[in-house]
């Protein structure tokens, strides 16, 4: 028997145009009456997912920053795709900047 929330998941991972890494940093992220931190669980120029427990509804934008190394920082507008409530969120990135989209693929060793 598959889960519903599997079939989600799969769904949305048949959705990505973009290969996802592994990375984990910390997010601030500001926006739909929530603010917090949380954590990235994977990212890619296209969208990263977010470990939180916040209540984030799906289409809510959020500003996120997204520190890396050596003091470069992501800052960027991302939209709620998915949701699973209670641990995290699926984010697209909403007018990723060229520069920004540099610092991604930098930090992910695609340079």
């Amino acid at each position: 028997m598959v889960d519903e929330s599997d079939e989600d998941l799969a769904v949305t991972e048949e959705r990505r145009r973009y290969d996802r890494s592994r990375l984990i940093v910390d997010v601030f992220f500001d926006g739909n009456d929530a603010t917090g931190v949380a954590s990235t669980k994977d990212i890619s120029v296209g969208g990263f997912y977010m470990n939180t427990q916040a209540n984030l509804p799906q289409g809510a934008m959020l500003l996120v920053r997204i520190p890396l190394r050596e003091g470069h920082q992501i800052v960027a507008h991302a939209v709620v795709i998915y949701c699973n409530p209670g641990h995290g969120v699926g984010l697209r990135f909403q007018g990723l900047s060229e520069e920004n989209r540099a610092l991604i693929e930098s930090e992910l060793g695609r340079d």
